[in-house]
């Protein structure tokens, strides 16, 4: 299968998840947004979830994302990432909603590589049914975590245990009501090479000595899964729950973030679509000076250019995922991290086009559009900002540059 080619099982989940979400979860929009403010908790778990959730299993829309056949459908990259886009209209159900929202995939996917068959059985099997969620907690406010090598968080031995002191925040769904378990990157080891320091351990979130602080709010958003900042305090976690073994906790961290920025990419061109459709429509309905807004020409060429920009985006986010599956992640780290630079940038500019147009509406949350716009502005700093994917690019196109000079540099 290439690019160009989508195999005849995704193309059935698209044609069957297409029809989901315009039969069920655009439906569903409304009933969310008022169970969610009669609650009047910002982390309320509304009832409408559950039903989407019921109803996406019936119709074998589960667990898209995993890549191993007696987890879910086995897809590979290239045939999920059009899945992703199509949740992506949708952020705030359709990924959940299918058991396919970050960061529980990426998680799970964890748990599947480097779990032990406990880890399966108390965590892996509840969060492939849905029963509960995760949160990944790396980030520190202390340091500049874009650089994983600086955690400072301090894994101590102690006997057949180890003994956590440390301050994460911005540990995504650590706010939901349904998340039981974190998964903490730490330093195991000061002394050792520097991509051997770190270590990455299972830790359920009631814990003793586990704290979680305080939401984070996102642009004044408080997000219903939360940003949480978490506080550990002399946190005793068995040896048996370190994954993979001491000093895995970077190579783990770079398997893990591979395919989560493909999904991450695709939600969203998802929600770039959704925006440009948007769009189009408000230039249509709306009139200035005599004039239907859809047909100014600075407007028609902002549709044009989102066109545009949205199909490059997804050729090169299909690109990477073909490279994934077909060449591995470590061939294809320069496509990962050009999309993952290109993708949420080009979201940003559909979107706050179609704010401008929506006019003083567009900013509030009568309408999506501001919602996409904190978040996407958000994706330009998950999983590493774009100033070190960035680096990562130049470095390589450097490389090709330097090896081509070396052997004429070493014959002078």
């Amino acid at each position: 299968m290439d690019i160009f080619t989508p195999s005849d099982r995704s193309l059935k989940y698209q044609h069957e998840l297409l029809a989901f979400m315009d039969e069920q979860v655009y439906p569903a929009e409304p009933v969310y947004e008022e169970q969610m403010a009669a609650s009047g908790d910002p982390h309320h778990h509304p009832r409408i979830l559950e039903d989407l959730k019921a109803e996406a299993r019936r119709r074998g829309l589960w667990n898209l994302f995993h890549p191993h056949p007696q987890w879910g459908p086995g897809l590979s990259n290239l045939e999920y990432a059009p899945l992703a886009e199509i949740m992506g209209h949708s952020p705030a159900l359709a990924p959940e909603a299918c058991n396919c929202a970050a960061p529980d995939t990426g998680n799970m996917e964890v748990f599947t590589l480097f779990g032990t068959a406990a880890h399966h059985e108390r965590w892996l099997q509840p969060l492939l049914e849905g029963e509960i969620r995760s949160a990944f907690a790396m980030t520190e406010p202390g340091v500049a975590s874009s650089d994983a090598t600086n955690i400072e968080m301090r894994m101590r031995r102690d006997g057949d245990h180890y003994v956590l002191n440390g301050r994460k925040w911005f540990a995504s769904n650590a706010m939901h009501k349904n998340c039981r378990v974190l998964i903490v990157m730490g330093k195991t080891d000061p002394d050792a090479p520097k991509h051997r320091q770190q270590s990455m351990m299972v830790v359920p979130i009631d814990a003793p000595g586990v704290t979680v602080v305080r939401n984070l709010p996102v642009f004044g958003y408080r997000d219903r899964e939360g940003h949480a900042e978490i506080t550990f305090e002399d946190v005793r976690v068995p040896v048996e729950d370190v994954l993979k073994g001491e000093g895995e906790g970077f190579a783990i961290s770079q398997a893990r973030l591979g395919p989560g920025r493909i999904h991450h990419c695709m939600r969203a061109i998802g929600m770039a679509e959704r925006a440009l459709e948007l769009l189009c429509a408000r230039a249509e309905s709306r009139t200035t000076f005599g004039q239907k807004i859809s047909d100014r020409a600075n407007i028609q060429d902002w549709i044009a250019e989102a066109r545009i920009d949205i199909e490059q985006a997804r050729l090169l986010t299909l690109k990477a995922a073909w490279m994934m599956d077909t060449v591995g992640n470590k061939a294809a780290q320069v496509e990962i991290a050009a999309i993952k630079v290109a993708a949420p940038n080009m979201a940003l500019r559909i979107v706050d086009r179609a704010i401008q147009v929506y006019g003083g509406a567009g900013v509030t949350e009568d309408f999506p559009l501001a919602s996409m716009y904190a978040h996407l502005r958000t994706l330009r700093l998950a999983d590493g900002p774009d100033e070190v994917h960035k680096r990562s690019i130049a470095r390589a196109e450097l490389g090709k540059v330097r090896a081509k000079a070396a052997p004429a540099g070493a014959g002078a």
